[in-house]
């Protein structure tokens, strides 16, 4: 798939339509940089197979195949699914 295609397909809301679909805790997450508590989270014990996706766009990040116990509290993938460079070096995620 073409950048400009990606681009179009996983758009990010507006931010009024954002505040309404995300709990405080994500909004402050995806959209301000916060973190979530180390080993108090969502998702850093989850075992489920599947992919996880940008809870904001909708977007691929990675295979739960990939993901390896980092012992950080967090979930940690070694390859994101999609060829983008321009990634933060921390990314939160939704299953």
């Amino acid at each position: 798939m073409a950048a400009g295609a990606a681009k179009r397909m996983y758009s990010k809301p507006d931010d009024a339509t954002l505040k309404k679909m995300l709990t405080p805790l994500q909004y402050e997450v995806t959209q301000k940089e916060g973190t979530e508590r180390p080993f108090h989270n969502e998702y850093w014990n989850n075992h489920r197979e599947g992919i996880y996706v940008d809870i904001v766009s909708g977007e691929p990040l990675f295979s739960s195949l990939d993901k390896f116990e980092s012992g950080t509290g967090w979930p940690a993938s070694r390859n994101p699914l999609t060829r983008e460079t321009s990634w933060r070096k921390r990314i939160e995620v939704s299953l």
